[in-house]
């Protein structure tokens, strides 16, 4: 008896049942054969690490259980995705190839168009569904926002009721991350991944949690839990964005039925406002994929010198600015951070460090659990101005501490050889002399390092550098252009050309998205 072809749905950075277009659609159409295929080659780029397969690799487990209670479970299989294809097609016959849209890492894109060709090759259609916001092809920025509203308006799609079970398809072990990486790599307070888990963080931040975003997003002491910390559960698709933005809106207006709401429903609105940039930001890269890479302004091309040393003490929580320091230790044990301290660590690296922005970005990816290529390197070029249509962001990392942690609470938990340190002398303890240092155990230059940089003057620097390099001629027009193709038709931006370059304030920041 001849078997019919099988519709394979390609799940990659979606895994989840609810809302699934690809999934629904295809199991409309004959059986799923529902794959997930791990890519060694995309596991050693440059931007990849293993708390983020973790993550992955949590979601997969709780994927394989959710489909396997519709009656067949997720198969994993670990090579090319070429090769699995082409045994797929060889042993079942493939009907058609259905997916997300992603809009990934260079890597990606490339594997993407490998795939695309691979299909025209077999006479198989490859259906590639929309999961966020984002427009393919986008001819004009123009009517953005409401076409945004437009997909998120659009009722959550079902899982399909039963999937017919494959017989003679073993489902495939998902590999470990030492049998993946060879390598262990330690964030012992990483977020869980799985759809169970985001549907208890949502909960937790949707009736609790939300009640403070507002005030508490800023300090990383409190955006620990006054964040949605949602960020990793989008990133790798274990939530929709539709279903986080109508839950959200949903519990928005029942909150202002309430006569005991305060500004509750003014946070969610903020936090409602950070879901539409989120999507604002990937469709830059889903524009111009060469922004992960190059400088979107070529002007600022070139400018910054590579350096190892400092980018080291950088990376490793040692540049003897604690705050700083303490933002990056807690990064690297948690894989999570808040958005204005994400934005200040590429602020320093950028500006008085004088590092590339795609050294420190770098970094700072294989940290972040929640890596999304498209709003990560948006900000990294925001952060460094590179843009050439933001305004140039020095962060004062002494004002931030004192600002976001007047107490020394936080430095305290992540330097602990600051621990004895005088509250007068934690942020800046080089104001201590020797005698000092010696009663607090804390000898600069042994126990914990002198500023790398006199930070001061190479902000001073890095200010001047860029806003000579933004009065030149011809960086106005290419501004303007950049802007007609990325900018916000929210933003009310004027155009470069009549903009007065003027030097801005040295903590001014907005917040396009806050994870």
């Amino acid at each position: 008896m001849d078997r019919q072809p099988l519709q394979l749905v390609w799940f990659k950075r979606d895994l989840r049942c609810l809302d699934h277009g690809p999934l629904v659609e295809a199991a409309r159409r004959g059986p799923v054969l529902p794959l997930y295929v791990v890519e060694p080659e995309l596991w050693q780029q440059a931007d990849a690490s293993g708390r983020q397969w973790q993550f992955c690799r949590d979601s997969l487990i709780d994927l394989r259980q959710s489909l396997a209670a519709l009656g067949q479970p997720l198969v994993v299989r670990v090579g090319a995705i070429e090769t699995v294809l082409d045994k797929a097609h060889r042993h079942w016959g493939v009907a058609a190839l259905w997916s997300h849209e992603e809009t990934g890492n260079g890597w990606t894109y490339d594997r993407d168009r490998r795939v695309a060709a691979w299909a025209r090759r077999h006479g198989i259609p490859w259906h590639q569904l929309p999961q966020f916001g984002v427009i393919r092809p986008l001819p004009s920025r123009r009517n953005w926002a409401r076409r945004w509203e437009e997909r998120m308006a659009q009722p959550l799609a079902s899982p399909p009721p039963r999937l017919a079970p494959l017989a003679g398809v073993e489902p495939g072990a998902i590999p470990t991350q030492a049998e993946l990486l060879g390598a262990e790599d330690g964030c012992p307070q990483r977020q869980s991944g799985g759809r169970s888990q985001g549907l208890l963080t949502l909960d937790s931040f949707l009736m609790q949690r939300s009640r403070g975003y507002q005030s508490g997003l800023s300090s990383p002491i409190s955006a620990e839990q006054s964040c949605s910390r949602l960020s990793p559960h989008l990133s790798w698709g274990t939530l929709s964005m539709r279903e986080v933005v109508q839950r959200s809106r949903r519990r928005r207006d029942a909150l202002a039925q309430q006569s005991d709401r305060g500004r509750w429903p003014l946070s969610l609105q903020r936090f409602d406002e950070r879901l539409h940039w989120h999507c604002h930001f990937i469709q830059k890269l889903e524009d111009q994929p060469s922004l992960e890479f190059e400088e979107l302004h070529p002007h600022t091309a070139g400018l910054r010198e590579a350096c190892s040393d400092r980018l080291e003490a950088w990376a490793s929580g040692r540049t003897g600015l604690p705050f700083v320091d303490a933002c990056m230790r807690s990064l690297i044990a948690s894989g999570w951070l808040n958005f204005r301290m994400r934005a200040m660590l590429m602020s320093v690296a950028s500006y008085q460090l004088w590092l590339p922005w795609r050294h420190s970005g770098l970094h700072l990816a294989r940290l972040f659990v929640d890596y999304e290529p498209g709003i990560h390197w948006s900000q990294c070029q925001m952060q460094s101005g590179t843009t050439g249509i933001n305004t140039i962001r020095i962060y004062n990392p002494i004002k931030q501490a004192l600002d976001h942690d007047p107490q020394g609470q936080f430095v305290r938990r992540w330097l602990p050889e600051l621990a004895h340190v005088p509250a007068v002398h934690l942020h800046q303890p080089w104001t201590m002399d020797l005698q000092a240092q010696r009663r607090a155990g804390c000898v600069l230059g042994q126990d914990y390092p002198l500023p790398v940089v006199d930070w001061q003057h190479a902000a001073a620097m890095a200010r001047e550098r860029l806003w000579s390099l933004r009065r030149q001629h011809g960086f106005a027009a290419t501004a303007d252009a950049i802007q007609e193709r990325h900018g916000s038709r929210r933003s009310g931006m004027r155009r470069a050309s009549r903009r007065r370059p003027s030097t801005p304030a040295a903590d001014q920041l907005s917040l396009p998205f806050d994870p």
